[in-house]
């Protein structure tokens, strides 16, 4: 990927990533039992937590690729169709990838998991995992938690292709620029 455009959109998710860095509100007091008061703030601190994932998954590009016609309509899809993956692929040096289905990815693993793996993530492009990286655990921990609220949807998204081999439609073809030639003055 061009570093001009790794330094457009990691600007751009974390710019967005910004607002979201703030602790919840802490919940009411209540004039309930303290058990009852225990199990109201848990409930109370997992809807916030979803409600912050959902803000993340909406304001940092998430759904610009796993979910289908986001982009296309201006954010204006159904919940119902967000994360799932799509068929579209992004061809390039290093090959053709597919956003994954989200949903059926935090299937498969507890919140401990899911921390672990996005604290490490490396992915092939264009998927700005140094952005995820970048996320404090609590910002990880309310995708994680707005994902699961999701539900189950959507099918695999399709495997990775390696270079050389033609995608099948729909797809992004990326052309990066050659190196300048050596000796070249460096641009100012």
């Amino acid at each position: 990927m061009p570093r001009n455009i790794q330094t457009l959109i990691a600007g751009a998710v974390l710019l967005a990533l910004a607002g979201c860095n703030r602790a919840p509100a802490a919940p009411e007091p209540s004039a309930a039992t303290p058990t009852a008061a225990a199990a109201t703030a848990t409930g109370d601190d997992d809807a916030a937590l979803v409600a912050r994932g959902r803000y993340i998954v909406s304001t940092s590009g998430c759904n610009d690729c796993h979910s289908p016609g986001y982009p296309e309509s201006g954010g204006q899809t159904p919940e119902s169709t967000w994360l799932v993956g799509t068929p579209l692929g992004w061809n390039g040096p290093w090959g053709t990838t597919y956003p994954a289905n989200l949903r059926q990815k935090v299937e498969g693993m507890d919140e401990a998991a899911w921390l672990a793996y996005t604290a490490s993530l490396h992915t092939r492009p264009p998927m700005p995992d140094f952005a995820v990286r970048a996320m404090s655990e609590d910002d990880r921990r309310a995708m994680y938690r707005f994902i699961r609220s999701l539900g189950p949807g959507g099918e695999p998204a399709p495997a990775y292709l390696p270079p050389g081999q033609q995608p099948p439609l729909p797809y992004v073809e990326w052309h990066l620029p050659s190196p300048p030639p050596a000796g070249a003055a460096a641009a100012g």
